[in-house]
Formats: C-alpha cells, sequence, structure tokens
C-alpha cells in the first residue's frame, strides 16, 4: 500500500526473514577502528600527562601551610617536623585588600610549635631574660640578647607584639570573643600593638577575616574529613543494608514480580507521605520558638547545615517539594494504571532472564572498580596538576616603594638593589605559579585531564551496557532456554565487546564526553559572568545549557540502544544507531507507554531503597531516636554522613536496577526485531515467550503510524490462535 510504503521509507525497511540468525553473530570484525587508535593514543597521552603531573607536582603544598621561605610547616623529616602551625607577626596586616588578590599576607610568616598564649611586647620582653627566651620562639633565627629592640624590629627578625592565639586549620589567629557586647582578645577589649599604641581588639577582626576567607572552604573541608574518620565504618554498614536491601529486591523480583511491584508502588507513596507528615511536625513544633521565622534569605549561606534545620522556612520547603511529588506519582500512577500491568510482564521477563543469567547481578560491581580507578587516577592528577607550580615571592613593604609586588629572589635579596632602595621592604613568599612552557599550558592539561576522564567513565558505562545487552540477547535469541545459550553469556559478550568493538564503544562515548565538556564550559562561563548586569547574556547561556542538558539526555538513549544493536549485530556505531533510531521509530507507540513505563517503575524501586536508608540514616546520626543517642558518633554536621549514604545507597541501587533496566531494554528491541523476522508459524516461530507475546501484542493494534502492520498482525494473531490450538490437540 502506498501509505506503508510511505512510513517505511521514512523509517526504515523492517528485518526480514533469517534462518541464520539465531542471536548475537559470533563471527563479526573489529568496528570503528580509526576511533580506536584514536583512543588508544589518547589514553597513552592521558598516561604522558599523569607521569609528568607527579613528577612535577607536590600534594605537600596542599597539606601543610608554607611559611614566608616557601618551607612547609610540620613536613616530616625536615627541621620544621615539631613545627605544624603557621605564626603571622602582625595579623592585622591581613586586613588588605591584597590578600583577597594574592592570597598571602603582606606580613613574614613563620612556623611554630605552639601559639602564643599571653599578651606580649617585644619592648617588655626585652627586659625579662625569661620573657625574652619566650618571645624568642616566635622569632627568626638570628635573634641574640646583644641585639637592640631597635635593630630587632628594623630587621624584621620579630614581631612587635605578640597575642593571645588558638590553632585553627594549622595557623594561629588571634583567640577573639564577645564579653558584655564588646570584641575582646584574651579578655581584653584593648592591646598594645608594641609601637607604644593602644589598639581596640575589634581592629583585629578585619585582618582574621580576610586570612581566613582563603581557607574558609579548606576549614569545612577538615570538619567533614573529621566527621568521616567519625563515621566511616556507621556509613559502610549504611551501604551495605543499601546493597543487601537491593539485593533483596531483585531477588523478590525475581520470583514475586508483580506483587513487588504492587508493594513498592504502596511503599514509595507510604514513605514519601510520611515524610510530609515529619516535616510537618517540625514545622509545627518550631512555632513560637526564638529565631525560627528568619528566612533563608536573611539567614544566607552557611557552613553548618544543622541551623537550616532550625527554621520553620526550610521545613516549610521540605513539605511543599515532597507533597508536590507525591501528588506527580499518584497521577502518574492513575494515568498509567493499564500500562503498568504490561511493563510488569515484561519485568516478570526480564527476572526469567535474569535468573538464567544470574552473574549478571554482580557486573555492577566490576563496573563500579573500573569506575573508581578512573576517579581515583583523574583525582591525584587533578591534584599533581593543580600543585605544580614554583613558590613567587614577592616584594612587600611598609612605607611606599616603587618596587612594592614585584617578583623578587629571597637568597640574594638582602644585597638586591631593591632592598637598597626600600630600606624597610622583604621578600617573601607569595602564592605558587611559574612561567615556563608548562606551567603556561597548565590550564590546558587540567581541560585534557577532566575530558579524559568523562571519555573513560563512559567508556567504562558503555561497556557494561554492550556486556549485559549481549548477554541478554543470547538469552532471548535461544530457541530452547537455557540449553541455545552459552556456557558464560556474561564473560562471552565481555570479550566480544573488547575484542571487537571497543572502536564503537569510544566512538559513543566520545560523543557524549564532547557534550559533557561543552556543559562543563557552560557552567564555567556562567560562574564567571554572575556579577555580569546583561540579561540578554544570561538568557542565552541558559538557554543554551537547557539545549545541552537535553541534547546529552537524546545521546545517552540513543548510545544505550546503538550498543544493543551493535552487541547482537556487531555493525559499526553509526549503523548500529540508524538501525535502533528506525526500529524505535517503527514502534514508536510501544517506547512510550511500555519502555518508559517500566524505567518509571524501576525508579520508583530505586527511590524506595534510597528513602528507607535515607530515614534509618536520618534518624540514627542526627540523634532524634534515644536508642541511638549514645550509639551515634559526634559530629560536626550530621548531615556528611547522611547525605554520602543517600548517595550512596542511590549508585548502589541504580547499579543493581540498572542491571533489570538494561536488560528490558534489550528484550524490548528484541522483541520488536522478533515481531518483524518471526511470524509465528511452525516455519518462522517467535523466539519471545507466550506471555510476553501476548501482553505486549495488544499494543499493537495502538500503533496507528502503520496500517499493514495491523493487517499483518490480526494474521499474526490467527496463525498464533491456530498454533495454540493444535498444541492443545496434540
Amino acid at each position: 500500500m502506498p501509505r506503508d510504503e510511505e512510513f517505511y521509507g521514512k523509517h526504515g525497511e523492517p528485518r526480514k526473514y533469517d534462518p541464520a540468525f539465531k542471536g548475537p553473530i559470533q563471527n563479526r570484525s573489529c568496528t570503528d577502528i580509526v576511533c580506536c587508535i584514536l583512543f588508544i593514543i589518547a589514553i597513552l597521552g592521558y598516561i604522558a600527562v599523569g607521569i609528568l603531573a607527579w613528577s612535577q607536582g607536590d600534594p605537600r603544598k596542599v597539606i601543610y601551610p608554607t611559611d614566608s621561605r616557601g618551607q612547609f610547616c610540620g613536613q616530616a623529616g625536615t627541621p620544621l617536623e615539631n613545627k605544624r602551625l603557621l605564626f603571622y607577626f602582625n595579623i592585622m596586616k591581613c586586613a588588605s585588600p591584597m590578600v583577597l588578590l594574592e592570597f598571602q599576607c603582606p606580613t613574614t610568616q613563620m612556623c611554630v610549635e605552639k601559639c602564643p598564649e599571653k599578651f606580649m611586647t617585644l619592648v617588655k620582653a626585652y627586659a625579662n631574660k625569661k620573657d625574652f627566651d619566650y618571645y624568642k620562639n616566635f622569632c627568626e633565627e638570628g635573634v641574640t640578647n646583644t641585639m637592640g629592640v631597635a635593630q630587632i624590629l628594623a630587621l624584621g627578625l620579630c614581631p612587635a607584639m605578640l597575642t593571645p592565639s588558638k590553632p585553627f586549620t594549622r595557623r594561629c589567629f588571634p583567640a577573639l570573643g564577645l564579653k558584655g557586647g564588646m570584641i575582646t582578645v584574651g579578655n581584653n577589649s584593648k592591646f598594645d600593638d608594641g609601637m607604644g599604641n593602644m589598639r581596640d581588639a575589634k581592629d583585629l577582626v578585619d585582618g582574621v577575616k580576610n586570612a581566613t576567607v582563603v581557607i574558609e572552604a579548606r576549614q569545612v573541608v577538615m570538619k567533614i574529613f573529621e566527621d568521616y574518620t567519625q563515621s566511616w565504618y556507621w556509613i559502610l554498614l549504611g551501604l551495605v543494608i543499601a546493597m543487601l536491601t537491593s539485593l533483596l529486591f531483585i531477588i523478590l523480583l525475581r520470583f514475586l514480580a508483580g506483587i513487588m511491584v504492587w508493594i513498592m508502588i504502596a511503599l514509595v507513596i507510604i514513605v514519601i507521605g510520611y515524610g510530609i507528615f515529619h516535616c510537618y511536625m517540625e514545622y509545627a513544633a518550631l512555632k513560637g520558638e526564638p529565631g525560627a521565622n528568619v528566612t533563608l534569605q536573611e539567614l544566607g549561606f552557611q557552613t553548618d547545615f544543622s541551623v537550616y534545620l532550625q527554621i520553620r522556612q526550610t521545613w516549610l520547603a521540605f513539605m511543599i517539594i515532597l507533597a508536590i511529588v507525591e501528588v506527580i506519582i499518584i497521577l502518574l500512577l492513575i494515568f498509567l494504571r493499564k500500562r503498568i500491568l504490561i511493563a510488569i510482564a515484561l519485568i516478570k521477563e526480564a527476572s526469567r532472564a535474569i535468573g538464567h543469567v544470574m552473574c549478571s547481578l554482580f557486573y555492577p560491581l566490576f563496573t563500579f572498580l573500573l569506575l573508581a580507578i578512573v576517579i581515583a587516577y583523574w583525582a591525584v592528577t587533578a591534584v599533581f596538576l593543580s600543585t605544580s607550580n614554583e613558590p613567587i615571592y614577592k616584594v612587600f613593604n611598609e612605607t611606599a616603594c616603587e618596587h612594592s609586588r614585584k617578583i623578587c629572589e629571597p637568597t640574594n635579596y638582602t644585597t638586591s638593589p631593591m632592598k637598597a632602595q626600600c630600606p624597610d621592604s622583604q621578600c617573601l613568599f607569595a602564592f605558587y605559579g611559574g612561567e615556563t612552557v608548562y606551567h603556561k599550558y597548565l590550564i590546558g592539561l587540567q581541560f585534557y585531564n577532566v575530558f579524559l576522564f568523562f571519555w573513560c567513565a563512559n567508556f567504562v558505562i558503555a561497556l557494561g551496557q554492550m556486556t549485559l545487552a549481549g548477554a541478554f540477547a543470547s538469552y532471548y535469541w535461544a530457541f530452547v532456554k537455557p540449553d541455545d545459550m552459552p556456557a558464560f553469556p556474561v564473560f562471552s559478550s565481555l570479550g566480544r565487546s573488547l575484542r571487537y568493538h571497543t572502536g564503537s564503544l569510544a566512538f559513543g562515548s566520545l560523543i557524549l564526553s564532547i557534550i559533557q565538556i561543552i556543559r562543563v564550559l557552560l557552567e564555567y562561563l556562567d560562574h564567571k559572568l554572575k556579577g555580569a548586569q546583561n540579561k540578554f547574556a544570561k538568557f542565552l547561556l541558559c538557554c543554551l545549557k537547557c539545549c545541552f542538558w537535553c541534547l546529552e539526555k537524546c545521546i545517552k538513549f540513543l548510545n544505550r540502544n546503538a550498543y544493543i544493536m551493535v552487541a547482537m549485530y556487531g555493525k559499526n556505531f553509526c549503523t548500529s544507531a540508524r538501525d535502533a533510531f528506525f526500529l524505535l521509530m517503527r514502534n514508536m507507540i510501544r517506547v512510550a507507554v511500555l519502555d518508559k513505563v517500566t524505567d518509571f517503575l524501576l525508579f520508583l524501586g530505586k527511590l524506595l531503597i534510597v528513602g528507607l536508608v535515607g530515614v534509618f540514616a536520618f534518624f540514627f546520626f542526627s540523634g532524634r531516636v534515644k536508642a541511638f543517642e549514645n550509639t551515634a558518633p559526634n559530629l560536626h554536621y550530621y548531615w556528611v554522613p547522611i547525605l554520602t549514604v543517600v548517595i550512596g545507597s542511590y549508585l548502589i541501587a541504580h547499579g543493581f536496577f540498572s542491571v533489570y533496566a538494561m536488560c528490558v531494554d534489550t528484550l524490548f528491541l528484541c522483541f520488536c526485531e522478533d515481531l518483524e523476522r518471526n511470524d509465528g508459524s511452525a516455519a518462522r516461530p517467535y523466539y519471545m515467550s507466550s506471555t510476553l507475546h501476548e501482553i505486549l501484542w495488544k499494543n499493537k493494534a495502538e500503533d496507528p503510524s502503520s496500517s499493514a502492520a495491523q493487517q499483518q498482525d490480526s494474521e499474526d494473531i490467527q496463525l498464533k490462535q491456530q498454533q495454540t490450538k493444535d498444541e492443545d490437540e496434540s
């Protein structure tokens, strides 16, 4: 018919019957060789970048504070091993705006064993031998009792004063406090600056504030790290519980798919409903509490997230979000109630397939291992690259000097013309940088590191998808299951994927990586343009981010189906992607109402596991349950282990359920191919199970895109009924 020819002309020709096709083709050749070679060269280049970074980088720059001479405080095996803390000669100089630009205070800094514990000026300490001996712990080497105060200060060997300080992120900061509404340091509101002037303690605030801007993030990271050291075994226990729960769900799905899906749906609704109830109770409990009516906008950003939980608006926001999610899920379930029965049948068939390929359940562990290696290599390389700069020293001066902030060399600075022209200036460590060719292209190497991280990570995920697709395709196209299946379907599929299709995997993951790196660049531009007032530029950037997000999702979907076709037929990536696309277009209604509904049900399963484990983690780590009050660790931020457990639980659940999702997608494409290749007759029997055929067949008539398909369907139904009747009579 003309209409049918037009339809198939747009969406490709359907598959023809091939008596020789018995599942994934064994005799195949290598595909996308050029991309395979390119990927190997890129990996070799990545290894070279890693070696270069490891030879040039020095992670000690991140771990240890650096004094004015560029030495590391507290580094093992050095004279400064016992001097772990960094001491500022004059913390008030850190109030300079230059601190924020150069990340270093324009004052001498040295490594000390302890922070000063009392007020003291050089003038007063010099008059008492015992006090001066104590004072010299905070002076440069070379200070003797024979030197006068004026000479010591002129040479910049000692600070003019000491103030009571406390160690904070391995640096000594004044021990500021609040007494009677006034800022104090060491319980005093005023102090002697060593130059005969009495200063207010509040003068220290700006210096401390600016000095901590650079290390504020490090402070949070250190606290988070401490929380991890205190709670890692509980986090591990939570992840083990998530793994066992996921495994239990998968096993129950294998035998009780229909019941488990309905239980899963009910539990998701109940868990989210409880979340709404809990948020309402917290919201109501905070009524009338002092400070609870402060808005999130007024509060601003706080590193201690527990502060937000003491505000009513936070719980109101949680309650609204959960209520919206609950309503959306209920409406979707009502709208898709008929399709859920069909999706359950598909899940049941997937359960049978997984039952014959049980080792597929443990394949995500292999994927996690490879991803962990990729992430670790990227992180280590990034750290070494970021610490491969050289120390840069600059001129810091008290009075006007034409050489101020110029680069200098500390070894011969005392005899240099700069020192002669600016007698009170000093050559101090400023930051890490460099002017060599290597340092100029350092940003390019970091970009290459990120790009190869995306490429390798996507390659590992793609390898897992193609391996599982090949294994489940072997199950579907086995006429007598499991006799016609290979002995080790997962290992056979993994071997085929690596031996023949490394290039195709690299090709698909390369396309996805390019899109992801563009998204990273757009986020970087958005961050840089945050202060800009150009609304058109913001709108354009927002549109681009949205478009590339959608494009990434589309490419992931197409890649996934392309890998299934590569696993079955062994063709190159582009041909397989085209075949998969046209096959999906010829079965558009099924894709919309079956495949996606099944994905939705599996997502509810992941949501349920994350919800159950997350609720348990919240009550345990927050100390809301008295039974766990003494057992739970004492933490800075109890949201750290909770968030870690929730994210880890989702990844674990996603790993297990991704096997189901891949199985469903593979069986779905195989089912569509089966309908086109065979007609259910004795000569051309279907490979699908009778139950799957009976359930999925109903949707064929709903596809208005092909009248020829409808006519063929009615004939196939009659043949199927006749075949069933003959079998019953025999």
